[in-house]
């Protein structure tokens, strides 16, 4: 729970303050003082009868009642003092520095315990332990460095790590990112990440809250809570972008399908902050890269001009900016004639707009001016503009100021001489702007941005799929395991997934009636070893009753050889879907190029079952193969909206049998306007 006493205290005590600035106790107080707290601030210390010009308590039985403690003592005596100052101080929040506890030891855990229990006896509020503690407008309770400039319009910042947050606002500092709120959860026993989302959902005030929230997360205890609120706050206007350290392809595991080995705890938390619209960052200059780009006016569109005076760092931008799908469309024409006509011989206008290193804070206005009210086909613009030492740069930087305030049209600063500058990169950012020293990593959090779709809604689509025969089929089914490819065929018949006709069978003469007629070129796989390829169980082209009738003969010698299945034999581009059900998250869906490739080449989206078209298309649009699926040098494109609406059904079908916990359907053929399912497996767990 988070309280009024937590965020807003009219009086704190700090338990364990010292004069010794160089520790916690100490550095909590001096942040204190000179962060103005206005209320009743009290220290505890036994062997001090003055701190930081505070006269001091020697017990916490002394103090009179206090709204806030922060503790910065031993872990072992915490306990007792919390039961102390819940219960006979009326103290209703804590803030605990102190670490020993179930980070480190079962002991520990246990005295974490009983400091929860007494805080939801009391209704108090407990941030921590293990934390670094808790920094608003009302009171800086951190004993770290820095502290960020504070402000309405700042950045909210959830760290569920201590030491990550302080490197993190080092990194926002530089760029002159400015915080309403820095939230350091440590063990987060009883206020997690989630929880403050929560919070800041439940009691978003539009005309008074900040619109960005950004999240270092190491554990999701809730993925349904982080859903649902980062979703809402988004609706709202807000827009989060987060970190998810620990999920690398390490911690997956081996298993039995396409799916399984490629699926880890990764792809269940790319799927969340996809279905939640939350910009997935992968570095701390990343993070806050984007919470600079967020506090700017939003991207209209997706077509840049670069304004520079150096051609080498124009070039790189221009680059990263189409690797990552945005546009730098060239400039030409009347209009670009007149602008190059009035900058020095030699100019390019071309885009990007190099006015030299000669060029003046004039015509570097003049140039911002043309891409702001002359070029209809720019949405936004990047200002390259740096120093070789031989100026100062405080005229060009005034100019900069005032296009920013001016232009409707958002300004990107790349500001990259922060050493032979630094004083006028600093009056800069003073005046409330931001600054992406580097051009590259500007544009990949643009890309990333642009590419993470909306929330998702939450309804499920359900037409076209027939929830009670799935539930049936999925009642019948007695023992865990891969189903039968007849089982498999009916439930994806039930989701409107179209299938190849296909026979399976352990009588030969079946299986040649069939190939005659559906006719030839058929396929033969083997049924029951799951690897069909590995033992030889999968034979492509069979044009002959005769060849079918050895590959028949052959393939039942097999080992665990049940029967088989013919197929006619269909061409066109291989897609793959897949599945996974990961605790506590639900199905996570998979899409991307089928046959050998989904294993090689791991080009993959996924996503949080149900999923909307939008996650859908996006999922597809991710595809580093995109362009083939799109249809490149001559070939034919997938039918996209085919595609998309099998992701989509299969991912419905998943929401209603929870049971399945693999599965993969790979290859799906595309052909034309055509898509079908040529081989699935589904793996059951009741």
């Amino acid at each position: 729970m988070i309280n009024r006493e937590l965020l807003s205290p009219q009086s704190i005590a700090v338990v364990g303050g010292s004069n010794n600035v160089h520790k916690p106790g100490g550095a909590i107080v001096r942040n204190l003082l000179q962060g103005g707290y206005e209320g009743a601030l009290r220290i505890v210390n036994p062997k001090e009868d003055e701190v930081q010009g505070i006269k001091v308590f020697h017990n916490a039985s002394e103090l009179p009642p206090t709204e806030l403690a922060i503790l910065v003592i031993p872990a072992k005596l915490c306990p007792d003092t919390v039961e102390l100052l819940a219960s006979e101080k009326q103290t209703k929040a804590f803030i605990i520095i102190s670490a020993g506890f179930g980070e480190e030891t079962k002991a520990g855990a246990e005295m974490e315990q009983r400091i929860l229990d007494t805080c939801e006896q009391h209704g108090a509020s407990l941030i921590g332990p293990n934390c670094i503690g808790l920094l608003t407008r009302h009171h800086h309770s951190v004993f770290t460095q820095p502290i960020p400039a504070l402000s309405p319009k700042g950045v909210d910042f959830i760290s569920g790590s201590g030491a990550t947050a302080v490197f993190i606002l080092e990194s926002a500092v530089i760029k002159g990112l400015q915080f309403n709120s820095v939230w350091s959860i440590g063990n987060g026993k009883q206020i997690g990440i989630e929880d403050v989302l929560q919070h800041m959902d439940e009691h978003f005030d539009p005309s008074t809250d900040s619109h960005v929230k950004l999240l270092y997360i190491e554990n999701i205890t809730n993925p349904d809570k982080l859903l649902f609120h980062a979703g809402s706050l988004i609706r709202k206007g807000c827009r989060i972008a987060a970190i998810k350290a620990g999920s690398s392809e390490s911690g997956s595991r081996a298993a039995s399908s396409h799916t399984g080995a490629i699926a880890s705890s990764d792809s269940a938390v790319e799927a969340l902050f996809r279905k939640a619209g939350i910009v997935r960052c992968h570095s701390r200059e990343e993070l806050t890269t984007l919470g600079c780009i967020f506090t700017l006016p939003p991207l209209t569109g997706r077509r840049f001009a670069i304004v520079t005076h150096a051609g080498g760092p124009g070039v790189m931008l221009t680059d990263a900016l189409s690797k990552g799908g945005l546009e730098v469309p060239r400039l030409e024409g009347t209009t670009a004639d007149e602008l190059k006509a009035q900058l020095f011989p030699g100019s390019s206008v071309a885009n990007p707009i190099d006015i030299l290193a000669t060029g003046t804070p004039e015509q570097l206005g003049i140039t911002i001016d043309y891409c702001e009210n002359r070029f209809p086909e720019i949405d936004a613009i990047a200002v390259i503009y740096g120093t070789p030492g031989l100026t100062t740069l405080y005229e060009a930087y005034e100019v900069l100021h005032q296009k920013i305030q001016q232009c409707k049209k958002p300004i990107f600063p790349i500001l990259p001489s922060l050493h032979t500058a630094g004083p006028e990169v600093a009056e800069f950012l003073a005046k409330g702007h931001v600054n992406f020293s580097d051009e590259v990593t500007l544009a990949t959090a643009l890309s990333q941005m642009m590419h993470t779709p909306p929330p998702a809604p939450p309804e499920i689509e359900l037409f076209g799929v027939d929830v009670p025969k799935i539930r049936d089929l999925i009642s019948g089914i007695r023992d865990n395991g891969y189903l039968t490819p007849t089982l498999v065929h009916q439930l994806l018949e039930c989701a409107g997934i179209p299938m190849v006709p296909e026979k399976v069978s352990g009588q030969k003469a079946d299986l040649i009636a069939f190939a005659n007629r559906v006719g030839y070129p058929v396929v033969a796989k083997v049924v029951g070893p799951v690897h069909k390829s590995d033992v030889g169980g999968v034979t492509l082209n069979i044009r002959t009753p005769e060849h079918l009738s050895l590959e028949f003969d052959r393939m039942m010698q097999l080992p665990d050889a049940r029967g088989v299945m013919v197929q006619r034999m269909l061409k066109g581009t291989e897609l793959f879907i897949g599945a996974k059900y990961e605790q506590r998250f639900g199905h996570v869906v998979l899409c991307g190029l089928g046959g050998i490739f989904v294993e090689v080449l791991k080009d993959v989206q996924s996503g949080l079952a149900p999923l909307s078209y939008a996650e859908a298309y996006s999922m597809i649009r991710s595809l580093r193969g995109y362009k083939i699926l799109r249809g490149t040098r001559g070939q034919q494109g997938i039918n996209e909206q085919k595609y998309a609406e099998i992701i989509v059904r299969l991912s419905t079908l998943l929401r209603f049998a929870t049971e399945i916990k693999e599965m993969d359907i790979n290859p799906l053929l595309a052909d034309g306007n055509n898509i079908v399912a040529v081989d699935a497996r589904i793996l059951i767990e009741k």
